[in-house]
């Protein structure tokens, strides 16, 4: 079933909510934990035990809702409402839970429940914390639907591996990084056991999960990953070989473990060859981005050091101005000749204009280093582009190889069980001659006396 949970307040109005006779029953099937005897009182008494701590959000709603169609009792939706209290950690909370009957849009009766927790530990007088909910419950729901054989929705079952022939550039870098977890492989599995209900549609189910139907070595129904990987369907389904039978038909109507091997190294083959050219229209593109950027950053830096000279060039025509008006003429400049302030302004200039030279040259300097800061960034950025797509392309590379030797080791498996077949028919054929040959040969005296 649907578990859908919220945290929140508003006791009053989830109280009225859930009491509201538009259904056309409401029973308050339970009371657990509280001194008042009625929904309205078990929720205010939540809100004042809650005044005493910062928790806004005091109650966790929770509404269970099964598949259309399903017969479920009071005790089963009891014992998921304690499942998903157990993964929310709520257990020992003061709880009420109310059970709806209505009807739906097309008439059909409609039985579902509510469960209001208080989140607040009386003991501590702290607040519950309750943390990836909508994931915890999500997982309740799933097991829910496994166990009861109920078609599973497919924005719940879990996917696993998805179809490798799907995958990103991304996404298989990433798949070749991570390690499987049997747990997954497991669910996988199972979920794409209960939302198919034909060979066809389990097919295309186990195939969106990364795995391959096919007829096993031992006449058995198994799947193959696109690492050859094989693995028993009843077994890692969780149901019965008689019940994978029935719903899968004729054996013999699937691919050999060998034929799917084939077929999964070429599938695979073509997708490292196309992720091969992505790469390379990658790095094709990233050299002409990085050529791009360069000659732009060129441009942008001699026109830096332009701007730079003529500023330089403007400064220092107006600063020699300056130090020259300082120099007085006529009767003025003979006076200072002969106090010797002219001396000593000249001396003052000389310091002021090697100062400046100094200043200049720093400036310049500092703005080259800049400057070639920037390029040597440009160049690392573009070498780390290039070996990141280097080594992405070995990677592929590797993996082409894999799917290669995938494929001829299936091919040799293929012909070797041909020639073995052959010779079993062979082998059979003389064993049927052989005793006609002798009564042939016994008979043929017999004939000429």
């Amino acid at each position: 079933m649907i578990l859908v949970g919220n945290q929140r307040g508003g006791a009053k109005d989830l109280a009225s909510h859930l009491l509201k006779q538009e259904n056309e029953r409401v029973e308050v099937h339970e009371l657990r934990g509280f001194v008042a005897d009625d929904l309205h009182g078990a929720f205010r008494e939540s809100h004042a035990i809650s005044r005493g701590t910062k928790c806004k959000q005091f109650l966790f709603s929770l509404s269970l809702n099964p598949p259309k169609g399903a017969e479920v009792s009071n005790e089963e939706f009891i014992q998921a409402v304690d499942r998903a209290e157990a993964k929310l950690g709520l257990t020992g909370q003061p709880r009420a839970v109310v059970f709806h009957d209505k009807r739906g849009e097309d008439g059909e009766p409609r039985r579902h429940a509510h469960a209001v927790w208080s989140r607040i530990d009386i003991d501590e007088m702290k607040a519950v914390h309750l943390s990836h909910s909508k994931r915890k419950l999500q997982d309740v729901s799933r097991d829910l639907y496994l166990e009861h054989g109920w078609t599973m929705p497919r924005g719940l079952a879990v996917t696993g591996e998805r179809d490798p022939r799907n995958f990103s550039l991304a996404e298989w870098q990433q798949a070749r990084r991570i390690k499987e977890d049997p747990r997954e492989i497991k669910a996988a599995f199972r979920d794409a056991w209960a939302i198919s209900d034909s060979k066809a549609a389990f097919t295309h189910a186990l195939q969106e999960r990364g795995y391959w139907l096919a007829r096993g070595d031992r006449r058995g129904y198994v799947a193959v990953d696109r690492r050859g990987e094989i693995y028993a369907l009843a077994k890692w389904a969780g149901v019965k070989t008689k019940a994978v039978r029935e719903r899968l038909g004729d054996l013999d109507a699937l691919p050999s473990v060998a034929d799917t091997k084939i077929e999964i190294a070429r599938a695979m083959r073509e997708k490292m060859e196309a992720f091969q050219r992505e790469v390379a229209e990658k790095e094709a593109r990233k050299r002409e981005e990085a050529e791009a950027k360069r000659a732009a950053l060129k441009d942008r830096q001699e026109a830096e050091r332009g701007a730079f000279r003529e500023a330089a060039r403007l400064r220092r025509d107006a600063e020699e101005q300056e130090r020259r008006n300082r120099l007085r003429g006529w009767l003025a400049g003979l006076w200072d000749r002969i106090r010797g302030e002219r001396k000593r302004t000249q001396d003052r200039n000389a310091q002021e204009a090697e100062a400046a030279r100094r200043r200049d040259k720093a400036e310049r300097d500092k703005l080259i280093a800049n400057q070639l800061s920037q390029r040597r960034d440009v160049v690392k950025e573009r070498a780390q582009q290039r070996d990141s797509n280097r080594a992405v392309a070995r990677d592929l590379t590797e993996d082409a190889k894999v799917f290669r030797n995938m494929e001829t080791e299936a091919e040799a498996e293929r012909s070797a069980r041909r020639e073995a077949f052959k010779e079993r028919r062979r082998s059979e054929k003389d064993l049927g001659d052989r005793p006609r040959r002798r009564s042939r040969q016994r008979d043929g005296p017999d004939l000429g006396r």
